[in-house]
């Protein structure tokens, strides 16, 4: 029995080892000549914190460091071609989930910040509005609701 209990022991423990093996964590990255306006405009409206910079690229991560963004000079010798073209001001957009969406939408409004969707329900379930950031990135800011039925 205890030999038993030992094999599904090392089989349990092997089993999670195996699930964690394969985690994965996405971030984006814009190819950009605006990295000091990115970083003021990430920092400043939506409160993101550098994660690291340094003359040609900028981390940054949201303010509870769940995800991170990052952002490039174009054209840097130390890139490969793949990393050296900007990006073209189209066909990106972000989501950020928060909490309470109505607060966020409050608190940007009140620094002034040009809503390019105001605050709205969609039938599919999100209670969201949106913003472009200097790259001209859409950036949807939701909260994820019950869909109408």
């Amino acid at each position: 029995m205890r030999t038993l209990l030992l094999i599904v022991f090392v089989l349990t423990v092997a089993w999670a080892n195996a699930q964690t093996t394969n985690k994965m964590k996405l971030n984006a990255g814009i190819i950009t000549e605006k990295l000091q306006e990115t970083k003021k405009f990430y920092t400043e409206v939506l409160g993101f914190g550098v994660t690291f910079e340094n003359e040609f690229y900028l981390l940054m991560h949201t303010p509870n460091e769940s995800a991170e963004i990052g952002f490039l000079l174009p054209n840097h010798p130390s890139q490969k071609p793949i990393f050296q073209s900007a990006y073209n001001g189209k066909g990106v957009y972000l989501t950020i989930e928060v909490e309470n969406v109505d607060e966020i939408y409050k608190q940007l409004k009140e620094k002034g910040v040009k809503m390019e969707v105001e605050i709205r329900n969609e039938p599919w379930g999100d209670r969201h509005f949106a913003i472009i950031d200097p790259n001209g990135i859409g950036v949807d800011i939701v909260t994820y609701t019950k869909p109408e039925e």
